[in-house]
């Protein structure tokens, strides 16, 4: 049967959403797979990155870090803190005990909202916590850092499950 005029951009505007569809389905599936990975590896890249910085003496964030921990000697504590830091990215990177790795990186990341409270002059602009400063802008994307470490280890807490009920 031919089709008529009026049915044609019916069938065709149905095989274009079938046909956007399947790719979508495969880009979602590939996501689904990729992103985890992606998401772990960007972890690994920045706290083995910061924490050599800190160990090195490199790090931009020192006098952040000493004003956060006045109590703390400053040599020590960026160090320590740098060497933490490299060792979460390395478990990270070698993919052990990821779970406990990704609660102790979440914790860590979460104390680094104590500058609020020590060093709001550093963090704020006249004591607004609206007006972010560049170290304020710092320590709140830090939110981001969690959660993605929140959400692979709820992924990896699912895939748990799901192997000890086959």
């Amino acid at each position: 049967m031919i089709p008529r005029p009026d049915d044609v951009p019916h069938s065709m505007a149905a095989y274009l959403w079938s046909t956007a569809r399947l790719r979508l389905t495969t880009v979602f599936d590939l996501i689904d797979r990729a992103a985890p990975v992606a998401m772990r590896l960007s972890l690994t890249l920045v706290f083995i990155w910061f924490g050599v910085l800190k160990i090195l003496g490199s790090s931009p964030v020192a006098d952040l870090v000493s004003a956060t921990l006045p109590w703390a000697d400053p040599h020590v504590v960026v160090p320590v803190l740098g060497g933490l830091e490299a060792v979460l990215g390395m478990a990270l990177l070698l993919g052990r005990a990821q779970r406990a790795v990704l609660l102790i990186l979440s914790a860590h990341l979460s104390g680094t909202f104590l500058t609020f409270i020590m060093a709001p002059r550093l963090t704020m602009q006249h004591g607004n916590p609206l007006l972010l400063t560049a170290d304020g802008e710092f320590v709140v994307k830090n939110l981001v850092l969690i959660s993605a470490a929140l959400l692979l280890t709820s992924r990896l807490t699912l895939a748990a499950r799901a192997r000890s009920t086959v």
